[in-house]
């Protein structure tokens, strides 16, 4: 008999289990191996199968700013109890316009950045390309740099590192996928693929968009799950060198025609180095759970492929690409835009929600679930986001 059982082993469900257990919890993690063949995968897939996400400190919205600043000082830590490294501090830039209707974005992330005291370097449009002169912003858009805190990290990593330190702290895992729960009056009963059953007190269900599978929460939540389409370009080794000082970035254009962020040069499983950017000019909503394994199976979206990796090197115009290929992925939405962390009844609670920039605050949003899990629920003066529906 579990105090807890997580169903779920991404960003926010491992970092969710790693918390209970240093909270005293009998803790049960549940959640899949990433695919061996992907289009062959028939089973529920996770958004973290990656070697890179931007994190920073910086954002336009003050409690996703203490999210990340949260995560990111527990980084080393979670590092050390996992024995895995997946934070990269490259620098992390914010850019754009200063005037105009994008000009919200750099006033509304630097009036946080004072709020906070989040420490930055801002660069008006002169210094920003002496700086970066690399990139081939716009007349008129400027930037705040991140250093120390800034840059990326390897989402997989993140999660081996999380689980492995739950592990380390008294919790079991299993590897399987999770059909159904019952629920009992005095309990839960976790039913699994591989007709295994497990008993717990409550469940945490962080499965990110197959938090909408039915089967394991008492009601459906309002979020929306968009396909996203990642572009991936292909540098050489000499010129990866040439970009070693290229941060993270995350850029509203002045004409705000997509909404991209960019990857610095990563390699990736298959040895060659890489730059990715996303950012759909428009959202396809995935309205099922058949809809989203069929997209998680595919490759993404050619067209919006082309055009990501256009608009790249509109803004890197002396990048010397070898070749441009992409993937799927995908990010849930909620109407208020925050995360979903809530009980839905004694035994049941929602922890679920990224709104597209989840990675990076995965072991604060994972905590903040542990809370209400174990009955302390969110301190009230920590948070103005209200977490339920």
């Amino acid at each position: 008999m579990y105090d807890v059982i997580v169903i779920g082993a991404g960003m926010m469900g491992s970092a969710a289990a790693r918390h209970l257990v240093n909270m005293g919890m009998k803790t049960l993690l549940i959640g899949s191996e990433e695919p061996v063949i992907k289009d062959q995968h028939t089973g529920v897939f996770a958004s973290h199968y990656d070697q890179a996400r931007i994190t920073r400190q910086l954002d336009s919205k003050a409690d996703w700013a203490r999210f990340s600043s949260r995560s990111i000082a527990r980084y080393a830590e979670v590092e050390a109890a996992g024995g895995q490294t997946f934070f990269h501090p490259v620098g992390a830039l914010m850019a754009g316009p200063q005037t105009g209707e994008g000009a919200w974005f750099i006033e509304r992330s630097r009036a946080v950045a004072a709020d906070q005291g989040i420490a930055h370097t801002p660069l008006d449009e002169q210094e920003l390309a002496k700086r970066f002169p690399f990139f081939a912003f716009p007349e008129g858009v400027v930037g705040l740099y991140e250093t120390g805190t800034g840059g990326w990290i390897n989402p997989r990593d993140h999660v081996t590192a999380e689980i492995a330190a739950a592990k380390a702290g008294g919790a079991d895992v299993h590897i399987g996928e999770v059909v159904s729960v019952e629920y009992l009056p005095d309990g839960v009963v976790v039913h699994c693929s591989d007709r295994k059953q497990f008993e717990g007190q409550k469940i945490v269900v962080a499965c990110g968009p197959f938090s909408k599978a039915k089967g394991l929460l008492h009601e459906p939540i309002p979020m929306t799950v968009y396909a996203r389409t990642i572009a991936f370009l292909e540098i050489d080794e000499a010129e990866a060198s040439r970009l070693a000082q290229m941060p993270s970035v995350v850029y509203v254009p002045p004409d705000l025609s997509f909404d991209p962020y960019i990857l610095p040069p990563v390699r990736y499983p298959d040895g060659k180095m890489y730059i990715k950017i996303g950012g759909d000019p428009v959202d396809v909503v995935l309205e099922t759970v058949s809809d989203m394994k069929d997209w998680f199976r595919g490759p993404g979206n050619a067209d919006v492929a082309a055009f990501l990796a256009e608009k790249l090197m509109g803004l890197m115009p002396n990048l010397d690409c070898k070749s441009v290929t992409f993937g799927s992925c995908a990010t849930s939405f909620t109407p208020k835009g925050n995360p979903l962390i809530y009980a839905q009844s004694d035994q049941c609670v929602v922890l679920s929600a990224g709104n597209g920039a989840g990675a990076k605050c995965g072991d604060e949003l994972g905590r903040l679930g542990a809370l209400v899990a174990s009955g302390q629920g969110i301190p009230a003066n920590e948070y103005i986001t209200d977490f339920k529906p």
